[in-house]
């Protein structure tokens, strides 16, 4: 089969991944292998291929936001069977025996393993996945539109609900700081919760798609919401936006950052952390997380917005991705 390959991280001018031949992969006891369809391009990728996130892993194929087509199920697999449809997302394995797993929050488990970074991903035409970290994808949503909602709609979720809000509190004001794929499906979902929002961000054209999806305000970072929010997430990897956004706040309120790489937080006065505001990020996504979006999503149904490319032409993506170029989601397709 073909896969991209990141022998070593590297700048993208480099063109460090690599499509290659390499072997099928085989389902060992537990393991389903998938003809991949579809992987959703996601910031984390561009930050494990130039090497912002330290490699777990080389080579390894990265891609963690994966819908195919079960081909083989490994020994004690149930419930799946050749033919089902199928997601990954980013959680690719845990212990099942810490105190974080025994909580449900998988997320947190110091031996959690995660797709594309400690194991090959979907940039290739198969993979292998844990049949206990799969998800079913929604019939409502074909492969392409699916994708996206694997780790930027699981998480933005994920991070929607670290706010401490509550899904029809009334008169909640949400700030959305940056506007890509994650937050565009985190505000359709802050839109039926019935949540006024405002966004965030330094693209015109961020700053009218927001409007188009429902923003009550619009602007800047640096420019102050019409009223100070109850609650923020931040999608932007730069620590000056998650100063602006607690900068933004209401008494109480909670920024949560929405990253797993951050260029650093500048110093900020106490005062803009004064009357229990506070900062939290939000770390991977638990199954339940992914389950519980995937059946929402469907229910509203989200719109994703994506733009398709084959899978040798990664390197470029990854680049336009880096630029700020993607509206919405870039998906890979083998073939």
């Amino acid at each position: 089969m073909r896969a991209l390959v990141l022998d070593r991280p590297g700048p993208l001018a480099g063109a460090p991944l690599h499509l290659r031949d390499v072997a099928d992969p085989d389902a060992t006891p537990g393991e389903l292998v998938l003809r991949v369809t579809a992987c959703a391009v996601c910031r984390t990728d561009l930050q494990i291929v130039t090497g912002d996130l330290a490699p777990h892993r080389s080579p390894v194929v990265p891609g963690h936001q994966v819908v195919g087509v079960v081909e083989q199920a490994g020994e004690g697999v149930r419930g799946w069977a050749t033919g089902d449809r199928a997601g990954v997302t980013w959680l690719a394995g845990f212990d099942g025996t810490c105190g974080f797993c025994r909580s449900g929050r998988e997320n947190l488990c110091e031996a959690a393993t995660f797709t594309g970074w400690d194991r090959d991903g979907g940039y290739a035409e198969r993979m292998t996945v844990g049949a206990d970290v799969t998800v079913r994808i929604p019939k409502g949503f074909d492969d392409l539109a699916a994708a996206p909602l694997l780790c930027g709609g699981v998480i933005g979720y994920r991070a929607l609900r670290l706010t401490g809000l509550e899904p029809a509190q009334p008169g909640v004001r949400l700030g959305l700081y940056g506007f890509g794929a994650s937050a565009l499906q985190a505000i359709q979902v802050a839109r039926l919760w019935g949540w006024d929002v405002h966004v965030a961000s330094r693209s015109a054209a961020d700053l009218e798609r927001a409007e188009r999806f429902g923003a009550g305000s619009v602007g800047g970072y640096d420019h102050p919401p019409p009223h100070p929010l109850d609650g923020a997430v931040t999608f932007a990897p730069v620590g000056r936006v998650v100063v602006a956004a607690l900068r933004a706040l209401d008494r109480g309120g909670t920024v949560v950052v929405n990253a797993i790489h951050l260029d650093g937080i500048p110093a900020f006065d106490y005062d803009d952390l004064w009357w229990e505001r506070s900062i939290r990020s939000v770390a991977n996504v638990t199954r339940r997380d992914a389950q519980d979006y995937l059946d929402l999503a469907a229910r509203i149904p989200i719109v994703t917005e994506t733009e398709v490319h084959p899978l040798a032409d990664g390197n470029d993506v990854l680049g336009r991705v880096e630029r700020g170029e993607i509206a919405g989601a870039a998906v890979l397709v083998p073939g």
